[in-house]
């Protein structure tokens, strides 16, 4: 059972919340790592561009930070959800299962984003193998092959255009909606072979790790080896909602390079704060946001 009094929680067990908690750890502040075990990657085989664990599995790679992380004997992980917070800087009152209440002097939340996922027959058996979301994480592995993109907002085009770096192929698939992309995107699509299909995608043909196609809604197969999707995500900011913090047109908790909010005591960090979306960049966040944290309780 952790304390119900220490320096700090952190809210979120992914690689920001766990960098976050160490850097806490080496600053010896009695730190609560409270871990949903929700993770955004959790179906994710690999993991690419951490340096020094490219590649490696997502689990393994919080398995091995937890357990560095814990080393520190001022640090504690709790599996669980935070259902509520309140109160201000030096005392936050953090609420978890069962009616306990953990007061913190801060609080660290590095809680992620939510993907809106297509709905598609077998997307979860592909999903992290050769079905993805992120083309930075993911695009290298799209060399020379033919790509099969699932969106239909303005970003879209730009999503497409950027795969073609790897990609021998590009289809747009919208899955019935109506395509949103400004003229001259359509144009820039056109000029670089990227057809655009407004139909419904209903399923995904072939076992994992070996996609063969995205079946529309009319009857017919786009064939493809890796299919992407860009519909959108929501930034898990309903705690930092809660405390005042102010929050980006996007969603994101606003935060300076520190992981600093508007609310005194309170940080954020990884993808729950705008920027690029990558482990590496949900570590260096952490990383700072801890610091920052355990200086701010210097006396």
């Amino acid at each position: 059972m952790a304390a119900t009094t220490v320096d700090a929680v952190v809210v979120g067990g992914g690689p920001a919340g766990l960098s976050a908690a160490g850097w806490l750890g080496r600053y010896r502040r009695s730190v609560l790592i409270v871990d949903s075990e929700e993770y955004r990657n959790a179906a994710v085989d690999l993991a690419h561009g951490y340096l020094g664990c490219d590649p490696t599995p997502p689990s393994e790679l919080r398995q091995r930070g937890a357990e560095e992380v814990l080393r520190y004997p001022t640090v504690t992980l709790e599996y669980g959800r935070v259902e509520a917070v309140a109160g201000t800087t030096g005392r936050f009152e953090v609420s978890l299962g069962g009616g306990r209440v953990v007061t913190a002097k801060r609080l660290v939340l590095a809680t992620g984003v939510r993907d809106r996922l297509p709905e598609l027959d077998g997307f979860f058996e592909h999903y992290g193998a050769d079905v993805f979301h992120c083309a930075s994480c993911d695009g290298y592995e799209a060399k020379g092959r033919d790509v099969v993109v699932l969106g239909w907002g303005g970003h879209v085009a730009g999503f497409a255009l950027g795969l073609l770096t790897w990609a021998k192929s590009i289809t747009v698939v919208t899955d019935g909606h109506g395509f949103e992309a400004a003229a001259d995107e359509r144009r820039r699509l056109v000029d670089h072979g990227v057809q655009v299909i407004e139909d419904g995608a209903v399923g995904l043909v072939g076992r994992r790790r070996h996609l063969e196609g995205v079946r529309l809604a009319g009857g017919t197969t786009i064939a493809c080896d890796l299919a992407f999707f860009s519909i959108g995500h929501e930034p898990n900011h309903g705690l930092a909602a809660a405390l005042g913090a102010d929050l980006t047109d996007e969603g994101c908790v606003a935060a300076d390079r520190d992981g600093v909010t508007s609310v005194p005591g309170l940080f954020a960090a990884g993808d729950l704060t705008p920027g690029v979306q990558l482990i590496a960049n949900a570590v260096a966040k952490g990383a700072s946001a801890g610091i920052a944290c355990a200086q701010s309780l210097v006396d």
